[in-house]
């Protein structure tokens, strides 16, 4: 899959890119993320890239035309998307992964400042929000797409870094259990007992159950969907 991400802030993306397990699938070709700089697009000796609204209002938002002529330079494969990053569009979460995995190409506009002229809506597919809060910028947000659905690619994990049973991957649609390692006491914290048993039936069973107290702790939103 090929990612081209339009920013203000390329490094951002670029060192992101260049590290842990989706730097190694870069390396290994099984992703490819390029960036556009979108400033020499911008209009004018300044490459002016966002104005007042009409209307008024506080703040400055991004003008159509750099946003335009950036996306009619990136070379569109047949099978891609156009995302734009907005605290008002729809929220990213696993489920929106999954639908994107299969394309050749997702095109990724960062949005910055007050917001956007409401016209480039009209070339992209998706407004694609992180959650109810505000960043100072689109960059985080397009990393978090890359980064969740490149993992959903063939061969960017490794089998032991396979996401079957993560959170929101997890097949009964809880949080994913607490889980423990080396040593079995720490300043007189201790692994359960029931995780050194050896008992796969009683372990499959308090995970089960583990995972269903976390998410009425820590999501209970997330109980409407229990299978």
């Amino acid at each position: 899959m090929q990612f081209d991400i339009i920013t203000l802030f390329p490094d951002i993306i670029n060192t992101y890119c260049q590290l842990g397990i989706i730097g190694r699938a870069c390396r290994e070709e099984k992703i490819k993320v390029n960036t556009v700089d979108l400033r020499p697009f911008g209009l004018g000796r300044h490459k002016q890239v966002d104005d007042l609204p009409y209307g008024g209002g506080v703040g400055l938002i991004f003008m159509v035309e750099p946003i335009f002529n950036a996306l009619n330079n990136i070379k569109r494969k047949d099978r891609s998307k156009v995302l734009i990053t907005s605290a008002s569009g729809r929220k990213w979460d696993q489920k929106f992964a999954q639908s994107l995995k299969n394309e050749e190409q997702i095109i990724i506009i960062c949005g910055r400042y007050e917001g956007y002229d409401e016209r480039i809506t009209n070339i992209v597919d998706y407004e694609v929000c992180m959650g109810d809060f505000i960043l100072t910028g689109g960059e985080l947000c397009a990393l978090s797409v890359i980064d969740s659905t490149s993992r959903l690619i063939e061969g960017v994990l490794k089998k032991e870094e396979t996401f079957d049973e993560e959170s929101f991957s997890f097949q009964n649609g809880l949080l994913e259990y607490p889980q423990y390692t080396r040593p079995q006491e720490f300043n007189s914290w201790k692994v359960p007992d029931v995780l050194l048993s050896g008992h796969h039936a009683q372990i499959k069973k308090w995970r089960e159950e583990q995972s269903l107290a976390k998410t009425k702790k820590n999501r209970p939103d997330m109980i409407d969907n229990v299978k």
